[in-house]
């Protein structure tokens, strides 16, 4: 009976290798920073946690192009997230700067992890009506490389993390709520990759490269945490009149009006253009 109804779904129990393959390396990666964390090897740390959302970028590409896309795939990939970017950042951190501060030291890792889970879990529910050109909040990857940037920076450069306990939990407690946001970021997901561009382009994209490979630590971090503050920057812009709904709010009537506020302002250039 029970094969009868297998059948009957007309979907295979079985799961595709190579995308859950990177989904389960950057599981480790966020596992592997979590232990490293507590055994004071905090650059280590850190810089796995940076090779997570190495993986986490491959896994979804990977699935797309080889059409093994799955729910199993997609549910994998966000318990993943949860550990590499939620939990493992957290514990780096109250490791290496928050243990000192007691309470509000844990209680500022809770509310990262807490912020990064709340974001996963609108982020799959908002996936059908949600503009595919922005996030709605920090993504989870991006917030967690604040976090892990700002560990990487201090450990290299010699910072005891009891001397940053404070600026570290105010960091570690904006990023986490900054995911919760309504602010909207660029996803990126409109550049078109396989198109041409300029030698120019090459040019820069070669020079950020060195630039990231010289001072790896410090322009990383410095890359996240500007894209963190583009999101209430990009909102406030766009908005006549900021409300608390385009901090916080999920209505659709918030979403509505930012998105009219870029259409008006977008026709009203098209207008003075014709004339």
């Amino acid at each position: 009976m029970s094969n009868d109804s297998s059948n009957t779904n007309g979907k295979s129990r079985g799961i595709y290798l190579l995308p859950n393959l990177f989904t389960t390396a950057g599981l480790f990666s966020g596992f592997y920073a979590i232990v490293a964390s507590m055994n004071d090897r905090f650059i280590e740390a850190a810089v796995a946690i940076f090779i997570a959302m190495v993986f986490d970028g491959l896994d979804g590409r990977v699935a797309r192009m080889t059409n093994t896309e799955s729910d199993f795939g997609a549910e994998f990939d966000s318990m993943a997230d949860i550990v590499s970017f939620g939990m493992a950042p957290a514990l780096v951190m109250y490791n290496y700067a928050l243990a000192d501060l007691g309470k509000i030291g844990w209680l500022a890792a809770f509310i990262f992890v807490a912020g990064g889970a709340l974001r996963l879990a609108r982020f799959n529910t908002n996936l059908g009506s949600s503009d595919k050109n922005f996030f709605q909040g920090l993504a989870i990857p991006s917030a967690a490389a604040i976090v892990a940037g700002l560990v990487w920076v201090g450990a290299e450069y010699g910072v005891e993390g009891s001397d940053m306990g404070g600026f570290a939990a105010v960091i570690t407690i904006c990023a986490g709520l900054l995911m919760v946001t309504n602010f909207r970021y660029h996803s990126f997901k409109d550049v078109d990759w396989k198109g041409k561009v300029s030698f120019l382009v090459i040019l820069v994209i070669v020079l950020v490269f060195v630039i990231v490979a010289t001072q790896p630590s410090l322009v990383l971090f410095s890359i996240f945490f500007l894209y963190a503050l583009s999101g209430p920057v990009l909102t406030i812009k766009n908005v006549k009149k900021l409300k608390l709904g385009h901090v916080v709010g999920d209505d659709d009537e918030d979403d509505a009006d930012f998105n009219d506020n870029k259409e008006t302002k977008k026709e009203a250039e098209k207008a003075e253009k014709e004339d």
